[in-house]
């Protein structure tokens, strides 16, 4: 029987005293306030003495965390004073000259100069207006800064500050040509009186030579840069001064928002929160120019020329129009300076996201030269890579020498590339990710994190910029989160294992140097009382002969009720199947508590996960519920032959992404899995956002058989076993009206087999223990009432 179900609010008291010891772990205890776990410590940083380390952590279970620190000196923690929690923020976001001998920051609306060898601070501005963004420029003589739309220089020697740009919101105004004005009589007549009259001759030889005299010794103005009602970013000053780039933003005529309704609010006032776009909307364009303040010129950037930039993508062989090759639309990203200015490389995005170019940039004459081009059928990506408005691992050893990332090989490595003679060099290389990479302050080394050790753990790693053997600096199994001292020479790192919550480390930034452990508070003494298991990461064959890596709990043979839950994780690109804390940990102990019931849990890294390369990442294009789903039924099918599962009785959930393929295998799959909880779950893609999903199915104008096929609510008359849907009412990410439309669809097929919780109060992620704690207790109930028949 259909049943729409609005949870009733559950309170829990918070004097409640737990028993110091082990107890059975039910729905209620797990999805209490996160506190009860214990607090690790999360945003590391470092000062910019090279001793003191900044980290957010609330030790006390307050309502929020606060600053703490510690030191390579004294390693016990100690929490800041709430007076100097702006400033040291502002300085951690400061910038560096080339030497890392000065730090130039804003603090409160106002630029700052620290001295890191002395500690003296310089106040450059005290102004009503806002001013952003320093940066050392002119060879380290001047920091430039941003106020308001214009930059403006601060001469260190001088204190003199100077403006170096004017914007101007309106379009440049038509010039004037004093010969062409009048009609042709008038001209004329004009150019017959400077032939005849040499009084007229006089006259116009000295007004000509007054305003070439007071033109010459007027006071400088600057050249207006004409905004043209576009809106204005990226604004960067090259390190000799001289060239001055920024992008241009023309947002679409016609790109209609949608809004999500509130209904539980302060006013009583049922209230809309403006919301994302969804595929397909037009999302605008994009302009660049080179201001170059020595020629007093200003230069576009022009892109139509790039290699490739009229190619199409492969998926329209499958349609019958015929669109001829157009320029395509780009992002470009950048300039990236070398450090004397000698060079500028670019980062270039089509904005179908299918190519990505980066391109030496002459700003004299705005010309460019490809560097490096990665074409990708699918979309690109992965890490290092960055998406389309850049977030990529890119810049300059030396003058002549830039570095990148590329998953050239299919996995995403280290490359460099000489910019003078076009050599490009691969520095690693194998089956494995470089996640994370970094060059030393004395550009000898790269820091580099990789999961080379196994797709399930992150290490740190140093490597020469030639290439070679990389050195391993963390030995811990797991995951290592690294934040390097700004003189390269420690290193702060969080720490986690699949049972052990993040806690905080220190250690000299060599191979073999010792770690010492900095905070230890990760676990509560309640949380200390469960054993908790720490599942094996297994691997098992896909239909493909692919392996597919999973997190595999499995209960003492006493209790092994032959029932099974699959896990399908979120986000698509994201991976679970690792030997850290999982950001899903209020899943990882419901699988605990599921498995002390005697359930086997099995939790995959299925197709379109992260940390298994390029064709891994890809393998969703076109077809989300194609292969992903199929490693789900693989694993159910490895539950039932190898684990002695009764393959009748093997359920399903899973939220967001998660959500969507649980939908697809109680739609798609009939008799493969009893019962499914799909959670925050899309159910059309083509009523999701533009970025993630136009990358992955192109747009529902463009590829429609990508969309339908992809789109759980094409399937919903195949629904067979046991659903349970749980949807938060202002999901500001997958909207309620997902949910909603796909319910309609299954009331008008007659079907009866499902049920929806609705939560008024919640977003994409929960928040309000009472609502998890609500969903959690159905979606057990819904699996002990369904599996263990």
């Amino acid at each position: 029987m259909r049943k729409w179900v609005l949870p009733a609010i559950i309170f829990l008291s918070a004097n409640r005293i737990y028993a110091q010891q082990a107890s059975p772990l039910t729905v209620e205890k797990i999805m209490r306030d996160p506190k009860w776990i214990g607090t690790s410590p999360d945003n590391v940083f470092w000062g910019a003495d090279n001793q003191t380390v900044y980290f957010s952590w609330n030790p006390d279970k307050n309502l929020a965390d606060s600053l703490y620190y510690t030191g390579i000196k004294n390693n016990t923690p100690r929490k800041t004073a709430a007076a100097d929690r702006a400033l040291i923020n502002a300085q951690a976001t400061g910038t560096y000259n080339t030497d890392k001998t000065l730090l130039t920051y804003s603090y409160e609306g106002d630029i700052y100069l620290l001295e890191i060898k002395t500690g003296k601070i310089t106040r450059i501005t005290q102004t009503t207006a806002t001013s952003l963004n320093p940066v050392f420029s002119f060879g380290g003589k001047q920091v430039v800064f941003q106020q308001n739309r214009d930059l403006y220089a601060w001469d260190r020697a001088s204190g003199l500050i100077s403006q170096l740009t004017s914007f101007n919101n309106g379009h440049k105004p038509a010039e004037k040509d004093e010969k062409q004005t009048g009609n042709a009589e008038q001209q004329f007549l004009k150019a017959q009186q400077l032939e005849l009259m040499e009084v007229i001759r006089d006259k116009k030889a000295k007004k000509d030579a007054a305003t070439a005299f007071n033109t010459a010794h007027e006071h400088k103005t600057l050249r207006p840069l004409y905004l043209q009602g576009k809106q204005l970013s990226n604004l960067q000053i090259s390190p000799d001064g001289r060239f001055i780039t920024y992008h241009l933003f023309t947002a679409p005529a016609d790109a209609p928002g949608t809004t999500v309704p509130a209904f539980v609010t302060a006013s009583g006032y049922t209230t809309d929160i403006p919301a994302r776009e969804k595929v397909g909307t037009p999302q605008g364009s994009y302009e660049s120019y080179i201001y170059d303040r020595q020629a007093d010129t200003v230069l576009s950037i022009n892109t139509a020329t790039l290699p490739g930039i009229k190619d199409q993508p492969d998926y329209v062989k499958d349609y019958t129009r015929k669109d001829s090759p157009q320029v395509r639309s780009v992002v470009i990203n950048g300039p990236y300076w070398s450090d004397r200015g000698t060079h500028a490389i670019l980062d270039i995005r089509a904005l179908d996201n299918k190519d990505r170019w980066i391109v030496l940039l002459d700003a004299a004459t705005g010309t460019l030269k490809t560097v490096n081009r990665q074409r990708d059928e699918a979309w690109v990506a992965g890490p290092g890579i960055g998406w389309t408005e850049g977030g990529g691992n890119i810049g300059w050893i030396d003058e002549n020498t830039c570095w990148f990332q590329s998953e050239a090989s299919g996995y995403s490595h280290l490359y460099t590339s000489n910019v003078s003679t076009g050599a490009v060099t691969q520095l690693t290389s194998g089956n494995y990710e470089v996640q994370e990479a970094q060059l030393s302050p004395d550009k000898k080394y790269f820091y580099i994190s990789t999961n080379e050790v196994h797709p399930g753990e992150k290490q740190f790693y140093r490597i020469g910029i030639n290439g070679g053997k990389a050195e391993r600096i963390t030995t811990l199994p797991g995951a290592n989160e690294v934040s390097i001292s700004p003189d390269g020479k420690w290193i702060a790192f969080r720490y986690s294992y699949s049972n052990k919550p993040w806690e905080l480390y220190l250690q000299p930034n060599t191979p073999g140097s010792k770690a010492v452990q900095v905070t230890q508070l990760a676990q509560s003494d309640e949380f200390k009382t469960y054993n908790w298991r720490d599942p094996q990461v297994i691997t098992f064959m896909a239909r493909d002969q692919q392996p597919v890596y999973a997190r595999l709990y499995t209960p003492d043979p006493a209790k092994r009720n032959g029932a099974a839950v699959i896990f399908v994780h979120g986000a698509g690109y994201l991976q679970n199947a690792h030997k850290w804390w999982s950001s899903y940990f209020r899943e990882y102990m419901f699988h605990n508590l599921l498995t002390d019931k005697g359930y086997t849990v099995l939790d995959m890294d299925y197709r379109g996960s992260a940390g298994y390369g390029r064709n891994w990442r890809t393998g969703i294009y076109r077809y989300m519920g194609g292969k992903d789903l199929d490693d789900e039924v693989d694993g159910a099918k490895y539950l039932a032959e190898k684990l002695h599962v009764d393959a009748q009785r093997i359920g399903i959930y899973g939220g967001s992404y998660g959500g969507f393929m649980t939908l697809m295998a109680m739609f798609t799959k009939p008799g493969v899995f009893a019962a499914g909880a799909a959670l925050r779950s899309v159910t059309d893609w083509a009523h999701y956002n533009h970025g993630y999903t136009s990358n992955i199915l192109n747009e529902p104008f463009t590829d429609s058989i990508a969309y339908r096929r992809s789109s759980p609510i094409y399937f919903a008359d195949g629904l067979k076993g046991k659903l349970l849907m749980c949807h938060g009412m202002v999901d500001t990410n997958v909207h309620f009206q997902d949910i909603v439309r796909l319910s309609q669809r299954l009331i008008e097929l007659g079907k009866n087999n499902w049920e929806l919780a609705v939560y008024p109060v919640e977003d994409h992620g929960f928040i309000t223990p009472g609502s998890w704690t609500d969903e959690y207790k159905r979606i057990l109930l819904l699996f002990e009432s369904t599996l263990l028949k």
